[in-house]
């Protein structure tokens, strides 16, 4: 098992990176050592330490490449529609396979939030999740702006219920299978299109709004 030649480092990284998200989603980031990665990468610890200085570092560098991957879904949905409704529908459907399609990895965010609280949230947020949940509000604030949505709501609550109902879909879902008044268990597409049209209209009909202001 020798170093990777020069020509294919870009290579070596994601092999280093995919290596690092699979045992560090599997054992969590202190059961994992650079020698597993690197048995796990197929390469020398000597070439991890090459791109990366720590085991700290790899990990944030798992984060970044994470959020990296939601900024560039948000990014692809808005260059793909004109209007903000369209972007909503577009990214919350691809925000939400992204998360059954990566399991392990949402699975190792929410252990590190879990077992170590505010401090590893915090790096989370540093590594680019909290550029992501800004850009998601922009475009929000870009909708009310240019009359496509109501101006008063909060557009950060409405990013969160976005989101958050994405994450509890997927913690949920096994067990949602099991309830019987639901059919969207097995169908995320749905799922997310019944949940972005609930947030656009909203569940009290704008007769009763009116009556309710007038009273």
């Amino acid at each position: 098992m020798g170093d990777l030649p020069l020509a294919i480092e870009g290579e070596g990284r994601q092999r280093i990176l995919a290596a690092a998200e699979k045992l560090f989603s599997d054992k969590a980031f202190d059961a994992v050592s650079m020698n597993a990665i690197a048995l796990q990468a197929g390469i020398s610890k000597a070439n991890i330490y090459h791109y990366f200085p720590n085991k700290d570092a790899l990990y944030l560098a798992v984060l970044r490449a994470a959020s990296h991957n939601l900024r560039t879904l948000l990014n692809d949905a808005v260059n793909a529609h004109g209007a903000v409704v369209d972007v909503l529908r577009h990214f919350a459907r691809c925000h939400l396979q992204a998360l059954l399609d990566r399991p392990e990895l949402v699975r190792l965010v929410w252990r590190e939030i879990l077992e170590k609280g505010a401090p590893r949230a915090q790096e989370f947020a540093e590594q680019g999740f909290a550029d992501v949940f800004s850009a998601l509000v922009a475009v929000l604030e870009a909708g009310q702006s240019r009359g496509e949505l109501r101006v008063d709501f909060d557009p950060a609550l409405v990013a969160t219920l976005l989101l958050g109902a994405n994450v509890f879909f997927f913690q949920s879902r096994d067990i949602l299978r099991h309830y019987p008044p639901i059919t969207f268990a097995d169908d995320p597409a749905g799922y997310d299109a019944g949940i972005v049209e609930i947030l656009l209209r909203g569940l009290i009909p704008a007769s009763s709004i009116d009556t309710a202001s007038t009273r």
